[in-house]
């Protein structure tokens, strides 16, 4: 696990990093216990980011949620897909990211960091990102026809793609962040597998008889 992740008594991981930003409160749940989330989404596996100041809890599909409310939890569920949790550090906005393979091919992680300029004057320079438990490349392995959506994020591949890629989803998000403008030493990833870690995390690709939910969830304090 990386240093700068923390788990609590109540079984929920923190990020060191945005924990210095008294003004808001975050988590990373497991199968010990999950953070409070107001506002969520029926996730559909797209690049859909709505902006929760105007909807209701499950109201709406998608998979980003974007805030600046105060006292207004926004959160995305996971069971291998990377949860990111992103706060603006000077204009006090937030978001959460659900980024399956989907969205993450359609560069969600991007597509809601320009959405948090949009709507809230963000610049992606103030950005603060964390990642947190989802399947890593160890585990993850896909076929040619998805692999081949991430040829570009990944120009490090041997080209024509053929047979199995292992795919590592939390490094094509860290590098569309980079794209967008986020700085490097501003993302943080706690490294965690569900996949590889059963007694912790669910995971959908080893149990899909139990497909338990993760919470990830942000909230604006002040």
């Amino acid at each position: 696990m990386s240093d700068s992740f923390r788990l609590g008594n109540d079984g929920i991981y923190r990020c060191d990093a945005l924990q210095q930003f008294l003004w808001q409160k975050h988590g990373f749940g497991t199968r010990q216990g999950n953070p409070k989330a107001q506002i969520t989404l029926r996730q559909i596996h797209s690049d859909r980011i709505l902006n929760a100041n105007v909807i209701r809890d499950r109201d709406h599909q998608g998979d980003a949620l974007i805030t600046d409310c105060i006292d207004r939890s926004i959160g995305v569920r996971t069971a291998d897909c990377v949860p990111v949790l992103l706060l603006d550090s000077q204009n006090r906005a937030i978001g959460a990211v659900h980024a399956g393979w989907r969205g993450s091919a359609a560069a969600i992680i991007r597509r809601t960091i320009e959405k948090l300029t949009e709507d809230f004057g963000s610049k992606p320079p103030d950005i603060y990102a964390a990642l947190g438990p989802c399947i890593r490349a160890c585990c993850y392995v896909v076929d040619a026809t998805v692999a081949q959506q991430f040829a570009m994020t990944f120009p490090e591949w041997e080209l024509p793609l053929t047979g199995k890629q292992n795919l590592d989803l939390p490094e094509a998000n860290r590098r569309h962040m980079v794209e967008a403008g986020v700085k490097l030493d501003q993302i943080f990833d706690c490294d965690l597998c569900t996949a590889c870690q059963s007694a912790s995390f669910y995971s959908f690709r080893r149990e899909p008889e139990n497909p338990g939910r993760m919470v990830a969830a942000i909230e604006r304090l002040g």
